[in-house]
């Protein structure tokens, strides 16, 4: 029997070094590391996780865990944002303070997560749907400025 803290980080463990797309592959992994777990219990573990499915290429969905698994921001993470931006975003495009974010379907939401969790003080919130993220910056004017910064950032 493994707690709660050892069994989160077991969890987290095997969605980022594993392509897993179901809950049946990762409690499939966990009984191989000896942890036996029901789904009700791991579907409890990947929220407080923060686990979403995103789309991974020709391989369909797979879980990821868009921070640090704590469910505390990140603050200031640029690399990760960035990385985030370049591997998602096809577009970025804005009109007042509203940015709008294009993704591949199914990216959208872990996307948003990761602006989220970013610690940008210019942006007020993200919504996201399939495909799409939209942003509302702080400032009235501002969403060139946060424009800009994201585009920078999926180059980089």
């Amino acid at each position: 029997m493994t707690n709660r803290a050892s069994r989160l980080a077991l969890i987290q463990d095997i969605i980022t070094t594993n392509d897993v797309s179901s809950q049946g592959e990762i409690v499939f992994l966990l009984a191989r590391k000896g942890v036996t777990v029901t789904q009700a219990t791991l579907s409890r573990d990947l929220e407080i996780l923060g686990a979403v499915k995103i789309a991974k290429g020709a391989s369909g969905l797979s879980y990821a865990i868009p921070d640090d698994g704590t469910g505390t921001p990140i603050t200031k993470d640029a690399s990760r944002l960035s990385r985030a931006m370049s591997e998602l975003a096809a577009s970025v495009d804005y009109s007042g303070n509203i940015v709008v974010v294009r993704t591949s379907p199914g990216a959208a939401s872990y996307l948003a997560s990761t602006i989220d969790r970013s610690g940008l003080d210019s942006i007020i919130g993200t919504v996201a749907g399939d495909d799409t993220v939209m942003l509302v910056t702080r400032d009235p004017a501002g969403g060139a400025t946060v424009c800009q910064e994201l585009q920078d950032l999926a180059r980089a």
